[in-house]
């Protein structure tokens, strides 16, 4: 079974967290669907998924993500094991920090996957995420704009969590 990594970036940061990924867990497959939606497609072709997304305005959805949820929606991830990357900023959102993050966990849970990866909320300042689930988020969760330099020990961490899993 090979492992993918999808992810869409509208700044550079979330490729940015995915490239670190991918250096780290070595030789997963890699799209990114702002280059191409139909991307999100070949989700359904592999049984070990990493989904990175950042959350925008209100909480929603990264524009690649949200022009091509229709197609996300229709995928089954029963027997699937997914672990899910958001980017966020939590002073300046606070009341919606990674909330695009638990709008992914709540359709991918839906359709019947497995997620790991839940990450410890410690550490971080914020009012309100859809991203918790029992008091943790329901992935990473990195914060470039106020927390970079906490950025890499996160992502080391949380692979160490994932990696039997996830390869």
């Amino acid at each position: 079974m090979s492992t993918a990594i999808f992810y869409a970036s509208s700044t550079g940061n979330t490729e940015e967290i995915a490239n670190k990924i991918i250096e780290k867990l070595g030789n997963i497959d890699s799209y990114n669907i702002s280059n191409n939606q139909e991307d999100v497609k070949k989700i359904a072709t592999y049984d070990k998924l990493i989904l990175a997304t950042s959350t925008w305005g209100d909480g929603d959805l990264q524009d690649d993500w949200d022009e091509s949820w229709d197609n996300f929606k229709e995928i089954d991830f029963s027997n699937k094991i997914v672990a899910l990357v958001g980017l966020g900023d939590q002073e300046n959102y606070d009341d919606t920090f990674v909330n695009s993050l638990g709008t992914m966990y709540e359709q991918v849970i839906s359709q019947g996957g497995k997620v790991i990866g839940f990450t410890s909320k410690e550490g971080y300042e914020f009012e309100e995420s859809t991203a918790l689930k029992d008091d943790e988020f329901v992935g990473l969760v990195i914060d470039e704009d106020n927390q970079s330099d906490l950025t890499d020990e996160r992502i080391d961490n949380w692979i160490e969590k994932i990696k039997e899993e996830i390869l």
